[in-house]
């Protein structure tokens, strides 16, 4: 497959998203925000989420290997990059994750949390999400959208929710995501679908998506298309240009004014979007 990536900070600080592509994989990671808590690591999310992205990429290149068993021996490994670390503080730096792979005649796909992989084909468009996350904390979630983006009260608010969302992560009463623990991996949701049934894909954080399931400034169809017809970069400026009419959270509430947004975007042929690349 054709496969062309952009990612952008949504702020002035470090990109927390990674996205990488190859002729069979596409992946997309989306660092969990700290806000401001301690972690107990201190090499911070970025650091985690390059270290996790190259060892996947490692881990998926025998075609044959399931998805999550990929996944959790990448798990596996980046945790013993830094055992010095307190990986058992339930802050340690974490991550969404999506994956499509082409092998021959089937597509396989993962997602871990709320980074989706949107497939497109003859039949239609399915969008393969996680969205357990939203299941829990929604009393401080409702918070948070109360005050404005970028205040004090807001600030506060969002270090709440996180504290709260993370004591329940990666538990049965919660919900998973990439972090230290390898068994993470296999909560995730994996599949495989036919390769006939998928012209092209895209796989994203939720810093795009959100174009389409927050904002609803696009359908998923439009989406598909200004990939093909511009490349990811432009559906990134898109998101950006969106968020730029609201810069205080009145309109669409939301923990950042921007956040960190990655797209890898798929075809079986190549288009007018493929060859371009940006890692903003």
């Amino acid at each position: 497959m054709y496969v062309s990536v952009a990612t952008e900070p949504g702020g002035a600080a470090p990109n927390e998203d990674w996205v990488a592509g190859t002729s069979t994989l596409a992946i997309v990671l989306d660092g969990l925000s700290t806000a401001g808590l301690d972690t107990g690591c201190r090499h911070g999310v970025p650091w985690y989420v390059a270290q996790l992205g190259g060892h996947l990429v490692a881990a998926l290149a025998e075609h044959d290997r399931l998805l999550t068993d990929g996944l959790a021996d990448a798990l596996d490994r980046v945790s013993k990059l830094h055992p010095e670390c307190d990986l058992k503080n339930p802050g340690t730096p974490s991550a969404t994750v999506a994956i499509l792979r082409e092998r021959p005649g089937h597509f396989d796909h993962l997602v871990l949390a709320d980074s989706p992989v949107v497939l497109e084909g003859d039949t239609g468009i399915r969008v393969l999400t996680d969205l357990r996350v939203d299941d829990v904390c929604q009393d401080l979630r409702a918070e948070t959208e109360r005050f404005q983006t970028g205040t004090p009260e807001h600030r506060a608010s969002v270090a709440r929710l996180v504290a709260a969302q993370r004591e329940i992560r990666n538990t049965p009463q919660g919900y998973w995501v990439a972090a230290s623990a390898p068994d993470a991996a296999f909560h995730a949701l994996a599949g495989t679908v036919d390769a006939r049934e998928v012209r092209s894909a895209a796989v994203m954080s939720d810093g795009v998506s959100r174009l389409v399931t927050e904002y609803q400034m696009a359908t998923w169809a439009a989406l598909l298309k200004q990939l093909r017809t511009d490349g990811p970069a432009s559906l990134i400026r898109t998101v950006r240009e969106v968020e730029s009419t609201d810069p205080y959270g009145k309109r669409w509430p939301r923990y950042k004014a921007g956040d960190d947004a990655a797209v890898a975007f798929c075809q079986r042929e190549a288009g007018s979007a493929i060859g371009e690349s940006a890692c903003n």
